[in-house]
Parts: structure tokens; C-alpha cells; sequence
């Protein structure tokens, strides 16, 4: 074995990689004066470099499991790239090299549709490997980029990935690092790109062994309510900056991913001249070369500056869809307090973006949002699903359980037709049984913790308290076993699967640049219009059928030189389990169907 480095090129500055003379280690702990690698029981020193680096070279191959040694304790490395026996064991020595055969794809469509998932519950499997087997069917579809929720290591069984503690290292749960290659691989022979969630926020409970090489890496400097927060603007930050920027263009550069949804961006505090999303927005471009890369960030705030300031290409709209939920249930308890579901609301948004953008918000006691009338409208993100919010009520359940069918086929079309840039949660398109809950495999005291402060979460919204006993527990197995998707009912809800797929191959003709008009038709009730030469009307009503007779609404009148508008689409059609629509615009004037959305073209 050697123990002096020679002049190796690497790939990323931490981590250990296979070279032609050997395996090549290097990590940053500043707290110490000497750590050592222990690979395959034999042991090598490495060389204490400037700014807190240790390195060495050694002559082990790809598949090699060591730790480092520090103080007489052995410890993971921090950058492993694969932990094959889980976060307490040894890291293995990883070969990027992989047959690729993308060597044509260019990245994401600019006008993407995102489709959430999560490997663990996506098939019965929930392996990298099963879901291959289903990107024909998302790709028929049409869904364009797979938002795959976090992938890195975390302890237990199964998890969300939220907690992770490895944030290098593929978790050995859902197949090898290569399998996830092979998965990324396929997907763009569909046409389909993979963003991954990130957690650069916070790190797990258990498992997390960064403050053994220093503690540097956390902060007490904020408050951070999932965790220590990092440390990005004190002392020694450069290390953790590093760390976090450098593992974004891993990702990027060893796994052919196409972007990142950022986590929890709120709780990545950073004072310093240029923030760390900065950073790492940036980081992931360059190693995208001429591919492009989709960046994406959850802000609870709606903070303009992620996107103008930052360089993110778009952000979640949690304002869209809590009003959508209080319009299509009624029910505006706890954090929907602030939203009335009504019509006007969702024409503000398809218009305006954000819901809230500096208001005064009741249920946080505060000012919420930032303008964001000037965005383009792709930059926000709009769902009726995702793993938060159908996991923060007592049963998992759908929105397919909780309000009407036509209610929701009809919000569905305002979803994928408006101009923003829509996301489905796994499942969503062929209206899947199993629940989506929250579950976390912890060890008996945390798993109790963890289970009491979930209780506690959701008991913000009443009807969640005064039903407690529907409550799963996180860390049982049935509760994760319960949420796996059954790709059979793809068929079974044919009908539900037809909806989506066809109102994304609208979607894709649809003139959104041009210029949107929308009207309050009723209670219920609106209109959308996109003016062009192909001018299109969108309505969409949630209540009782309607006649408007008079109907003194100008977004109303037929295109210039036609005599009325022709009904084009509705979702009462019966392909898609409604009950037929007759033609709204008559000699007795409007008559709008009830619980239905339409589209009208040139007559």
C-alpha cells in the first residue's frame, strides 16, 4: 500500500475513488491531527494536507468496505458512496464507470410536468430494478420528469428518506448505485428526466457520524425544528460548503441525474456574501455541461428570491393547492384556515401565482409570500397531491375518498391545463387505493418519539385529534406495506388513467402564451381564456349546473368572426366516467353542467 497521495485528478474533492494506481481516500476533519483508513483489516495512515484534509492512496479496488479510524473508533466515511450493510457499517469503494447509453439527451423539456415518487412504495418491490418495468406507462402517460423522493442512506428498513444521514450514498434499500444508474438510464431512453429530492437542511437522528470528524459541520447559530442546522456562514464553513456543493454536482455528474428539488429551502441559513443554493444551483449546471438541469425548491414562505436571486427554475405553490383541497372538500381547518376555495382565488392564481404575496396570514400570525405577478407562470408548481399533504390527515387518504368525482375530474383539468407548471403524486393518474402515510423504521425509543411528535403534528387539525385512533404508527411495517402502489388498477380505473393522459396531450398544444383572462361565473363557477388566434375557454364548475341567462360576461362571447363556441372536451364525457355533455353555448343562452370542466374551441 502506498500512504503518500501522488498528484491524483478526482472527480470530487471527498470521498474515496478508484484511480489506475488504487483507490485514492480523502476527508475533511479539521478537530483531528491524524485519522486512518482501515480497509479490508489492514490499515493506512493517511497524510494531514492544509485546512483540515486527510488523503492517501491505497491499492484496493472498486467493492473494498473500510472506515476511518479516528481516536481508536471506526466511523463510516461522511462522502461513502454506498453503505451496503446500513449507516452504522462500513462504506464500499464505488466505480462511477457505467455504460451509459444517453449519450444523446439534452435534459428536460422546458415546459416539464413532474410525476412524484417514491422508490419504496412506487412497486411491491420498491427497487430502482421494478420500477424500470413501469416507465413505459408514465411515458404513455405523458409525464415528463420524475421527482424521485430522497434516495440517500438512512437507518431501518424503510423511511421516506427525509432523515437521511448519508447524503452520498444511494440506500442500499432499493438496489445498488448502478441500479440506480440503470434506472436513470432507461428513463431517458423514454424521454423522461429524474430530478432527485435533496435534504441539505438538516440530517437524521441516526446514524449521522459528521460531528466525530468535526464538529464544524453544525450550527447553533439558528433554530432549525427537524434538526441541528448546518453550518454554512460560521466557522470552518468552508468544509461544509463544500461537502453539500460538491455532493449536488455528484449527483449530477455520476448519475446523469437531471436536477434536484431542493428541501425545506427555509431552513438552509446562510449569511454569507453568496448563499449556499447559490452555490449549489450553479454547481449542478456546470456539472450538467450542455445538458440542461431542472432546479427546484420547496419554501414554505414563497420566497421570490429562490428564483431571482438564487437561480432555481421553479418553486412548490403550496397556496394552490390548499385552496384547491378547501374547494374540493370544504373543509379549511388548521393551515387551510387562510384559504375560502373560492372561484376567485384560482383564477388569481393561474394569473397572478402565488395566492398570498404579502398579506396578512391568520394562522402563522404573520405576513406571508412575496409578489410573484412578474414570474413566468412555469416557474411555480402547482399539485392536488403530494407526500406531505396527503400523508398529514388520519388515514392517508386520497382526494378521490374525499370528494366527488366530477368535483375532482374537474379540478384535475384546471391543474393540468393552466399555465403553471402541474406535478402528480405517484399513483394520482389511475386514482390508486393505497394510502400514502407517514412512516419512518427507527429504533424502539426514537421510533416512540417520532411516533408522539407526528401525533402532536397532526393534531393541528381537529378532525385529525378528534379521530386519533385512526391513527397508523410510523414504524410499524404495515403502515409502510400499506401505501405500496398495485399497478394493476391502472386498468381497474381505466377510466381515471384515460383523464390524465388525455389532458396532458391537450396540454401540450395548448397556447399558453397567450394572454389569460378569467371571469367568476358563479359560486362554484370560472372561466379561463387564453386569447389567441386559436383562443381557447376553460370552465370549470365545482357545483350545481348553472344557466346564465343573462349572461353579460365578455370572456363569454365567441371568438371574432364565429357565431358561438364549439364544446370541444368536457370531463363528463363518458370515457372517462362521467354522464355525456350537451353543448353550452344555445339559443337559451349559457348552460353550464354541473361538477364538470370544459373546453370550448371556434365553432
Amino acid at each position: 500500500m502506498r500512504t503518500v497521495p501522488p498528484d491524483v485528478k478526482r472527480r470530487r474533492p471527498i470521498g474515496a475513488e478508484p484511480t489506475r494506481e488504487g483507490t485514492h481516500f480523502r476527508v475533511w476533519a479539521p478537530a483531528h491531527d491524524r485519522v486512518d483508513i482501515i480497509v479490508d483489516d489492514r490499515e493506512v495512515p493517511m497524510q494531514r494536507e492544509p485546512r483540515g484534509y486527510f488523503s492517501a492512496l491505497a491499492d484496493v479496488s472498486a467493492g473494498a468496505l473500510y472506515r476511518y479510524r479516528i481516536n481508536d473508533e471506526l466511523y463510516p466515511d461522511p462522502a461513502s458512496r454506498f453503505q451496503p450493510d446500513g449507516p452504522h457499517g462500513p462504506s464500499q469503494v464505488v466505480d462511477p464507470a457505467f455504460e451509459w447509453t444517453d449519450a444523446n439527451w439534452r435534459g428536460p423539456e422546458e415546459r416539464p410536468v413532474l410525476y412524484e415518487m417514491h422508490f419504496g412504495t412506487f412497486t411491491p418491490e420498491g427497487t430502482y430494478t421494478a420500477a424500470i418495468e413501469q416507465l413505459d406507462a408514465l411515458a404513455d402517460l405523458g409525464v415528463t420528469v420524475l421527482e424521485v423522493m430522497p434516495v440517500n442512506e438512512f437507518p431501518g428498513t424503510f423511511g421516506w428518506g427525509y432523515d437521511g444521514v448519508d447524503i452520498w450514498a444511494p440506500t442500499r434499500l432499493y438496489g445498488t448505485p448502478d441500479d440506480f444508474r440503470r434506472f436513470v438510464d432507461a428513463a431517458h431512453a423514454r424521454g423522461l428526466a429524474v430530478v432527485l429530492d435533496v435534504v441539505y437542511n438538516h440530517l437524521g437522528p441516526d446514524g449521522c457520524y459528521l460531528s466525530k470528524f468535526t464538529p464544524a459541520y453544525f450550527t447553533d447559530k439558528y433554530k432549525n425544528e427537524w434538526g441541528d442546522p448546518l453550518n454554512f456562514d460560521g466557522e470552518e464553513s468552508h468544509g461544509v460548503r463544500e461537502f453539500f456543493r460538491e455532493n449536488a454536482a455528484y449527483w449530477i455528474d455520476e448519475f446523469h441525474l437531471d436536477g434536484m428539488r431542493l428541501d425545506a429551502t427555509q431552513s438552509l441559513f446562510d449569511d454569507s456574501a453568496t448563499h449556499i443554493i447559490r452555490e449549489i444551483v450553479e454547481a449542478c449546471r456546470a456539472a450538467a455541461g450542455d445538458r440542461r438541469v431542472l432546479m427546484v425548491a420547496e419554501n414554505e414562505p414563497q420566497d421570490r428570491k429562490l428564483l431571482t436571486e438564487y437561480g432555481l427554475d421553479t418553486m412548490w405553490n403550496d397556496d394552490w393547492h390548499h385552496a384547491a383541497r378547501v374547494a374540493l372538500t370544504g373543509r379549511n381547518e388548521a393551515y387551510y384556515s387562510d384559504y375560502t376555495g373560492r372561484p376567485q382565488e384560482l383564477i388569481s392564481m393561474a394569473r397572478l401565482g402565488f395566492l398570498y404575496q404579502g398579506q396578512r396570514y391568520k394562522w402563522q400570525k404573520k405576513r406571508r409570500g412575496t409578489p410573484s405577478f412578474d414570474l413566468e407562470p412555469r416557474s411555480l408548481v402547482c399539485y392536488l397531491q403530494n407526500h406531505d399533504q396527503i400523508a398529514n390527515s388520519a388515514t392517508g387518504a386520497r382526494l378521490q375518498t374525499l370528494t366527488s368525482p366530477g368535483r375532482l375530474r374537474a379540478m384535475t383539468a384546471l391543474l393540468l391545463l393552466q399555465p403553471q407548471t402541474p406535478m402528480l403524486f405517484q399513483g394520482q393518474e389511475f386514482a390508486a387505493s393505497a394510502p400514502f402515510l407517514y412512516f419512518a423504521d427507527h429504533t424502539e425509543k426514537l421510533a416512540q418519539s417520532v411516533a408522539e411528535g407526528r401525533r402532536d403534528f397532526v393534531s393541528q387539525f381537529p378532525s385529525v385529534k378528534a379521530a386519533q385512533e385512526l391513527l397508523r404508527l410510523p414504524h410499524e411495517r404495515a403502515t409502510f406495506e400499506s401505501c405500496k402502489l398495485d399497478h394493476a388498477e391502472r386498468e381497474q380505473h381505466a377510466e381515471a388513467f384515460r383523464l390524465h393522459r388525455d389532458l396532458l396531450r391537450m396540454r401540450r398544444e395548448w397556447p399558453h402564451d397567450a394572454r389569460l383572462e378569467g371571469a367568476v361565473l358563479g359560486e362554484e363557477c370560472l372561466a379561463l381564456r387564453w386569447l389567441a388566434e386559436d383562443d381557447r375557454l376553460l370552465i370549470v364548475n365545482l357545483g350545481r349546473a348553472l344557466h346564465l341567462d343573462p349572461a353579460p360576461e365578455p370572456l363569454l362571447a365567441p371568438p371574432s368572426g364565429a357565431e358561438r363556441w364549439k364544446l370541444a372536451w368536457s370531463t363528463e364525457a363518458p370515457e372517462y366516467g362521467g354522464t355525456g355533455t350537451p353543448e353550452l353555448d344555445t339559443e337559451e343562452n349559457w348552460r353550464i353542467p354541473a361538477q364538470a370542466a370544459v373546453v370550448l374551441t371556434r365553432g
